[in-house]
């Protein structure tokens, strides 16, 4: 439960300097690409944000559950997949999209794209069983 609790503190404070320095942030995130998400948590029904580091396929944008490559997804993950009506932070811009999981050839082709830029993607892969998603957002609205 601690390790829980040092994520979601570590989230928050990313989430913080995220939007007080206009989508820029600095330590281990330093010049990766960041957004924040916001679902609708499955059960509780309440908003939940994350920092993630995101990539672009045309006008939409797509993310990696990857969790560090533990055993199971993530919370955001199973969130979005009951309630794909999401929120999208890019630098000082909010708006709504529709989370979609790929699946096939896209996903293996955007999966790539984010493992060559950020070789830890890579090794997550290498370290769990599940296949990892990755998620398009669809602008909406």
């Amino acid at each position: 439960m601690s390790e829980q609790v040092s994520q979601q503190t570590h989230d928050e404070q990313v989430i913080e300097e995220f939007r007080a320095r206009g989508g820029i942030v600095g330590g281990r995130h330093e010049g990766r690409p960041l957004i924040i998400l916001t679902t609708t948590g499955a059960r509780s029904g309440q908003p939940r944000e994350t920092p993630l580091i995101y990539g672009r396929d045309g006008d939409d944008l797509f993310i990696i559950a990857s969790a560090g490559g533990s055993a199971t997804h993530p919370a955001w993950y199973r969130n979005l997949l009951a309630n794909p009506r999401v929120g999208v932070e890019i630098g000082t811009e909010r708006y709504q999209a529709h989370a979609t999981p790929v699946t096939g050839p896209d996903r293996a082709r955007l999966y790539g794209q984010l493992a060559a830029r950020f070789a830890f993607f890579r090794e997550y892969a290498e370290t769990t069983e599940r296949e990892i998603p990755v998620v398009r957002l669809e602008r909406v609205g």
